[in-house]
C-alpha cells in the first residue's frame, strides 16, 4: 500500500495479477487507486485518491506485464466517483502515479512471494470463471455451427425463389415480380448475400469459440497442476510495505 503525498492524496494498491494474455501465469502487477482488488473491492468514494487541490476522487488501475518480452502496459478507463471521465492533464498524472507505485513493486526483491501470494488468492476464482468459460465458448460454437448448417438450406430455397420469380417475370412482367427481383433492403439478392455471407462466418466464428475452449481448458489445467506442485497447508507469508 501506497500512501500519497505531494500532487495527490490518498492511497494506491499493487498487488499481483495475472498476464493479459495468460491467465495461468502470474508475472504481472497491477497498481489500483484506493482500491485493495480492482476486479473485487471498490473503496468508499471519500476514500478514493485526488489532486491536492481538488475535491474529486477517482479509480482505475495500471497493470505491468512483459509481451514479446518487452515490458508492456494495460490502463482501464479512470472513472471519477460520479463516472465522468478525468481531464486529459488529470489522467496523465494518474497513470503517472500508478507507473510509478507499480514499476517500483516489479523492482522489489520480495516480488516472487507477493505473486505467489496474489496466485493463492486468485486461483480459485480464476478456475470457475475458466471452466465456466469452457462450457460457455462450447456451447456458443454449437449454436454457430447450427447456424452455418441452417443457412445453406435457407440460401438454397431463396435462390430457388429468385430463380421462379425471374421465369415469372419473363412470362409475365408485373411491379411485384419487379419488387421481389430489385436489389433493395429486404429483397431475394439481397437476403442471398447475406446468406452466402452468414454460413462461412458463423463456421469462422465457430472455430474461434472451440479455440477459445481449448485455451481455457489448458490454463485450468495449468492453475490446478500448480495448486498441485504447491505444498498443502502452506499459505504464502504476507509481505511488508514499502
Amino acid at each position: 500500500m501506497f500512501e500519497l503525498g505531494g500532487a495527490m492524496r490518498g492511497s494506491v494498491h499493487v498487488t499481483g495479477t495475472t498476464d493479459p494474455h495468460r491467465w495461468d501465469q502470474f508475472t504481472a502487477v497491477r497498481a489500483c487507486l484506493g482500491i485493495v482488488n480492482a476486479f473485487k473491492t471498490t473503496a468508499p468514494d471519500d476514500a478514493l485518491p485526488r489532486l491536492a487541490r481538488s475535491r474529486t476522487g477517482y479509480r482505475g488501475s495500471l497493470t505491468l506485464y512483459r509481451y514479446a518480452d518487452r515490458p508492456a502496459e494495460s490502463v482501464s478507463p479512470m472513472m471519477s466517483a460520479a463516472d465522468h471521465p478525468p481531464s486529459e492533464k488529470t489522467a496523465a498524472v494518474l497513470t503517472a502515479v500508478l507507473r510509478g507505485c507499480a514499476e517500483h513493486v516489479a523492482q522489489r526483491a520480495d516480488l516472487p512471494a507477493i505473486l505467489e501470494a496474489s496466485r493463492y488468492r486468485d486461483t480459485p476464482g480464476l478456475l470457475r470463471f475458466l471452466t465456466w468459460s469452457v462450457s460457455h465458448h462450447e456451447a456458443e460454437a454449437v449454436r454457430l455451427e447450427s447456424e452455418a448448417r441452417a443457412a445453406l438450406p435457407a440460401q438454397r430455397a431463396a435462390e430457388a425463389a429468385w430463380r421462379t420469380a425471374a421465369q415469372w417475370l419473363a412470362l409475365s412482367p408485373h411491379p411485384v415480380l419487379l419488387l421481389m427481383l430489385a436489389d433493395r433492403p429486404g429483397s431475394l439478392p439481397q437476403k442471398i448475400r447475406e446468406l452466402q455471407w452468414w454460413a462461412p462466418y458463423c463456421v469462422e466464428a465457430a472455430a474461434e469459440e472451440h479455440a477459445r475452449a481449448r485455451r481455457a481448458e489448458a490454463e485450468v489445467a495449468s492453475l490446478r497442476a500448480q495448486q498441485r506442485r504447491r505444498p498443502r497447508g502452506r499459505r504464502p507469508a504476507l509481505v511488508g510495505a514499502p
